[in-house]
């Protein structure tokens, strides 16, 4: 490999258009509030999935809220979810995943509600 190629800085693997498709692919999957339509939002280092509130438990009006984060580590090469906390306006680590299909796997079935309020 040449000098040329060796100073050339990395290019991020995410975000990028076939892993943020593959994520709407598996929301559609999702065991709650099936009848909201989410969106994914590329981020420096992965996605954010966003849906409206049908709930009204975040926003009265059911306005679009956040749902989870999905960050790719790339020297870990793990991917970490995160939920929302909307009461203090932040990201919460929830797990730590070696695949992006287990992260995805989490956040479809969401058994205690951390992301599906």
């Amino acid at each position: 490999m040449g000098v040329a190629m060796q100073n050339r800085p990395a290019l991020a693997a995410h975000p990028n258009e076939l892993d943020r498709k593959r994520i709407e692919r598996a929301l559609r999957s999702r065991k709650r509030y099936r009848y909201v339509s989410p969106s994914v939002a590329p981020v420096t280092g992965g996605y954010r999935v966003e849906s409206p509130c049908c709930s009204r438990n975040i926003d009265r009006d059911g306005g679009v809220i956040d749902v989870a984060l999905l960050l790719h580590d790339p020297d870990s090469r793990h991917w970490r979810l995160f939920s929302k906390d909307h009461a203090g306006d932040d990201w919460r680590l929830h797990s730590t995943h070696e695949r992006i299909a287990a992260a995805l796997d989490a956040l479809g079935e969401d058994p205690d509600r951390a992301f599906w309020q």
